[in-house]
């Protein structure tokens, strides 16, 4: 069974400014590719920061206010200095909050959420930029083709942890709600092969209405909770 990971739903290439690059540009970049945010690189392509809208408007927000305050927090501070901002160097928020490529979708979402960030730059194993990943790309998996989704839960799942039931299980997938149906032999199998098929891309729901010849969940012990690997 395929996992997919962010370099599955990543753009590429990537629309990027340089430190340097001045502030105008960086707002006609933003405007014509229809971006909310943009990666700063360097010249070896690494990731130094990011530019993004609330950046730019710092400059409207205090336009002719941009000494700080004496009782003002470190964030606001930083805000308002951006306001004589010149360059994507003086305006991008650093350091940059980037996922490898090989990164599953579950912990790119958490760290989105984690670090309240709309979108991340995909770096490969030295650091150098190769996609971006935003949380409508995430989305994209619940796209995928019930035939697909049902290929990956038969072919990676109930031929491989439920093979002695191979006749008597039946799935089914709908608008990427999974249906389990028939009877299998060992409750501990019908467990694994939901905790499974849970993980599998685009899936939105397990309906398990299997049933087991032998219960042996006082041998194996409690179930494992999902999320799990």
């Amino acid at each position: 069974m395929k996992k997919w990971s962010v370099d599955d739903v990543m753009t590429t290439p990537v629309v990027t400014v340089t430190t340097d690059t001045p502030y105008r540009s960086v707002v006609d970049t933003l405007i014509e590719h229809r971006f909310s945010a943009v990666p700063v690189v360097d010249d070896f392509r690494r990731v130094t920061g990011i530019v993004s809208e609330a950046d730019l408007l710092c400059k409207i927000e205090f336009a002719g206010d941009s000494s700080p305050r004496i009782f003002e927090g470190r964030r606001r501070r930083a805000e308002r200095s951006k306001a004589n901002a010149r360059t994507a160097g003086d305006l991008m928020s650093t350091p940059a909050v980037v996922v490898l490529r090989s990164t599953s979708l579950a912990a790119a979402a958490k760290l989105m959420d984690r670090e309240h960030v709309k979108r991340l730059p995909v770096v490969d194993g030295l650091g150098r930029l190769v996609g971006i990943v935003t949380r409508s790309d995430l989305l994209r998996v619940h796209r995928r083709p019930d035939a697909d989704i049902l290929a990956d839960v038969r072919d990676g799942i109930l031929h491989v942890f439920l093979i002695e039931d191979s006749e008597t299980v039946h799935a089914d997938v709908k608008d990427g709600v999974v249906t389990l149906t028939g009877k299998a032999v060992r409750w501990s199998a019908v467990d694994i092969a939901d905790h499974l098929i849970h993980q599998v891309a685009g899936v939105v729901e397990v309906v398990d209405q299997l049933t087991f010849d032998f219960d042996d969940r006082d041998i194996v012990g409690p179930p494992m909770p999902f999320g799990v690997a």
